[in-house]
C-alpha cells in the first residue's frame, strides 16, 4: 500500500485554484524536492498534507499508523523553555491510556528525547531564547523527529543556517530512513538529497520522476515542446475564426460539426493558463566610482558576547577595488556583518584604518528586510508614493516596473505583510534596483527566493560592472558570482582566522586544504624552528626604530586622496566625451591628444596610488 495517496485535490483562496485536481503517489523512503515559484502552493500542499488545512475538494489517503511532522519555514517567536522541553512537545501520547501506560509512555518519550539529542549534538538543558536562529532550526528539526516521523515534511529548512550547518543537515537526511518531502531554494541541497522531482505550476502537479540535473534537462525539453505545440494549436484556431467570419457557404448540416469544434477549441484555449512571465531584474549602475572603494589596513574589531570578548577581526587588511565581486563566509554570529559594516563605514574600528573611495553609491539589502514598510502597499512603498519612477533615465510607472518582478497590478496593490517570504525579497529587490549605485551590497539575498528569480539575480550580478560585496551561505550562487571571498574559519585547534582567498565556495574549499596540508608539514619539521631560534640566539635582531614622516611627507599624504579624485574626475571627463557619438568626427590631431591626456592622467593616477601606499607604510 502506498504511503501517501493525494486523489483529486484542489483548494482555492483568491483567483485562479492555488492546486487543481491534483494527483499524487508516494512511498515509502523517497527523498521529494518539491519546486513551483513562489506563491504556487508549495507550502500550501504540505500544510495539507500535515492535516493543517483541509482542501476544498478531494482528500489525502496515508498509510494507517504513519506519522506525519512538518518543519515550518518560520522560527515561532514564542519559543520558551529548555532545548528538552521544547523536543518533548514533538511526541504525542497516546489517546485513551491508563496510568501503567502512560508512565510506560513518558519512559519512553524521554528515551526518544534522550537519543534525538545525542544524534544531534544538543544540550538538552540550555535554554532556547538564548540560541540563533540556525541552533533554533535545529531544535525544531528535533522535536519534528522526535517521534520517529514516517514522512518528514521540511519547508526550507537551510533558511537561517550557516554552510557548516547545512552540511551537517544534508548528511543527517541522507542517513535518516524516514519519506522525506520538503521545500528549498539551494540547489546544492537539491542536488545532494533529491531523488524525485515534483513541481507545481499552473495548479497542476507535475511528477518528474529524476533526480534535479534531470529535471532542468526534461524542463527545458518539456518547455520548448509546450511551445510548439501551443503554436500549432494558435495557428489552427486562427484559420477556424477567419472560415467562421466568412460565413459557412455549404449546407448547414454539413459545417456543424466543424462549428462545434471551433467551439470546443475556443473553450480549450479559454482554459489554458497563460505562462507566468520571467523575471526581468535590471540593475542601475550609478556613477562610475574611484578606483578604490574601500581599504582596511590593520584593523580590529571586538565585542562582548555572553559574557565574553570574542575577537571579530585582529589586525586584519584587504583591499576593494572597483568591480570586485566578493563574498563573506562563516559561521553565524561570526562577524560577517560586522566586516560589512565596517567596509562601508558604518562602523569605527577600534583599531587600524579605514580608507573608503570616493563617489560611492551604496544600494543595502537587508536579509531581516527591515527597509520594508508592512503597512504599505508594495506600490507605495517601491515608489515612496510616487507613480513614476526613473530607470536608466527613463520614466516609468511603478505598477510596469513592478510587474518586471512578477507582481501583477492586483499584487502590487497589497500590503507587503500579506505577502509570502519569496515576495517580500522580490519586493525589497525591486526597491534596490530602483534606485542607481556603483556598489551592491546583499546579506542573505536568496532566501526564499524561487529557482527562476534566483538565476536571474545571479546573471544580472555577474554582468554588473559596479562592485558586490555579499554574505551568503548559497554555495552554488557564491561559485557563480563571486570573484573572492573573505572567510571566517575555526581551525581544528578552536582558533579562528579571517582568510582571503581566490574565487567562490569551491574554490575556499580546494585553497583550505592546502593551506591545512601546509601547515600541517609545517608541524611535523621542528627542525628549522629550532634552527630558527639558534640563528636568533647567535644572532639577535636589534629593533630599529619606527620612522616618522617628515611635516613634508605628512602634508603630502594628506593631499593624495584630493589629488586622486581630481585626477579620476578628470578621467571620467575623458571617457563621457570619448562616448558621444560625434566624437569620432573631430580632427585626427584632437582625438590623438585627448588619447596622449588621458595615457598621461592614468599614468599619474598609478603614480599617487604607489605613493600613497609607500607613505601610509611608513605611518603604519
Amino acid at each position: 500500500m502506498p504511503l501517501i495517496t493525494i486523489s483529486d485535490l484542489s483548494i482555492r483562496f483568491r483567483g485562479p485554484a492555488l492546486l487543481d485536481g491534483i494527483d499524487c503517489i508516494i512511498d515509502n523512503h523517497e527523498r521529494i524536492g518539491l519546486l513551483g515559484r513562489n506563491g504556487a502552493g508549495k507550502t500550501t500542499l504540505l500544510k495539507i498534507l500535515a492535516g493543517q488545512i483541509e482542501p476544498d475538494h478531494g482528500g489525502v489517503q496515508i498509510a494507517p499508523g504513519s506519522k506525519i511532522a512538518l518543519l515550518q519555514q518560520d522560527v515561532p517567536g514564542d519559543l520558551r523553555g529548555t532545548i528538552r522541553q521544547v523536543v518533548l512537545q514533538g511526541i504525542q501520547p497516546a489517546e485513551g491510556a491508563d496510568a501503567a501506560d502512560l508512565a510506560a509512555a513518558t519512559w519512553e518519550a524521554d528515551h526518544k528525547v534522550d537519543r534525538i539529542l545525542s544524534r544531534m549534538e544538543l544540550d538538552g538543558e540550555t535554554e532556547v531564547a538564548a540560541l540563533s536562529s540556525g541552533m533554533k532550526r535545529r531544535v525544531l528539526l528535533a522535536r519534528a523527529l522526535a517521534d520517529q516521523p514516517d514522512v518528514l515534511l521540511l519547508d526550507e529548512p537551510t533558511n537561517h543556517l550557516d554552510i557548516d550547518a547545512i552540511r551537517w543537515l544534508e548528511e543527517f537526511l541522507l542517513r535518516w530512513p524516514a519519506t522525506l518531502i520538503f521545500i528549498t531554494h539551494d540547489r546544492a541541497f537539491l542536488r545532494k538529497l533529491a531523488t524525485r522531482i515534483l513541481e507545481i505550476d499552473g495548479g497542476k502537479l507535475f511528477d518528474w520522476t529524476c533526480d534535479y540535473d534531470t529535471f532542468l534537462r526534461r524542463k527545458e525539453d518539456a518547455i520548448a515542446a509546450q511551445e510548439k505545440q501551443d503554436a500549432l494549436f494558435d495557428k489552427r484556431l486562427a484559420e477556424e475564426e477567419v472560415w467562421i467570419r466568412q460565413g459557412i457557404k455549404a449546407r448547414r448540416t454539413r459545417n456543424e460539426g466543424r462549428v462545434r469544434r471551433l467551439e470546443a477549441m475556443r473553450r480549450e484555449r479559454s482554459q489554458r493558463r497563460s505562462k507566468q512571465g520571467t523575471t526581468k531584474l535590471q540593475i542601475q549602475e550609478g556613477v562610475r566610482s574611484g578606483n578604490l572603494v574601500a581599504q582596511l589596513s590593520d584593523v580590529s574589531f571586538a565585542h562582548d558576547k555572553d559574557g565574553q570578548r570574542l575577537q571579530i577581526l585582529d589586525n586584519f587588511s584587504t583591499t576593494i577595488m572597483r568591480g570586485d565581486k566578493l563574498g563573506i563566509i562563516g559561521r553565524n554570529g561570526s562577524g560577517k556583518t560586522t566586516l560589512l559594516k565596517l567596509l562601508l563605514g558604518k562602523l569605527a574600528p577600534q583599531s587600524g584604518k579605514v580608507r573608503l573611495g570616493t563617489n560611492l553609491q551604496i544600494a543595502y539589502f537587508d536579509q531581516l528586510r527591515d527597509q520594508l514598510d508592512e503597512t504599505k502597499t508594495v506600490e507605495h512603498d517601491v515608489s515612496d508614493g510616487y507613480q513614476q519612477l526613473q530607470i536608466d533615465g527613463q520614466s516609468r510607472h511603478v505598477l510596469g516596473y513592478l510587474q518586471d518582478f512578477l507582481f501583477t497590478p492586483e499584487r502590487a496593490r497589497t500590503q507587503i505583510k500579506f505577502l509570502s517570504g519569496g515576495e517580500r525579497n522580490r519586493v525589497l529587490l525591486a526597491k534596490l534596483f530602483a534606485k542607481p549605485a556603483n556598489v551592491i551590497v546583499l546579506d542573505e539575498p536568496t532566501n526564499d527566493l524561487d529557482a527562476e528569480t534566483l538565476d536571474m539575480l545571479e546573471q544580472r550580478l555577474v554582468e554588473y560592472a559596479g562592485t558586490l560585496l555579499m554574505v551568503s551561505h548559497d554555495r552554488e550562487f557564491l561559485n557563480n558570482v563571486v570573484t573572492s571571498s573573505i572567510v571566517f574559519e575555526t581551525l581544528p585547534d578552536g582558533s579562528r582566522i579571517v582568510e582571503e582567498y581566490v574565487g567562490g565556495y569551491d574554490d575556499w574549499q580546494r585553497q583550505a586544504e592546502q593551506r591545512s596540508a601546509s601547515r600541517a608539514i609545517k608541524s611535523s619539521t621542528p627542525s628549522a624552528e629550532a634552527a630558527a631560534k639558534s640563528d636568533t640566539a647567535v644572532s639577535p635582531v636589534v629593533s630599529q626604530p619606527k620612522r616618522k614622516l617628515s611635516f613634508k611627507e605628512q602634508r603630502e599624504l594628506d593631499e593624495l586622496p584630493n589629488q586622486i579624485v581630481k585626477v579620476e574626475q578628470q578621467i571620467a571627463e575623458l571617457h563621457e566625451s570619448m562616448g558621444s557619438p560625434d566624437y569620432y568626427k573631430q580632427a585626427g590631431e584632437i582625438l590623438a591628444r585627448h588619447q596622449q591626456q588621458l595615457e598621461q592622467l592614468e599614468a599619474a593616477l598609478a603614480r599617487h596610488y604607489t605613493r600613497w601606499e609607500e607613505l601610509d607604510a611608513v605611518v603604519q
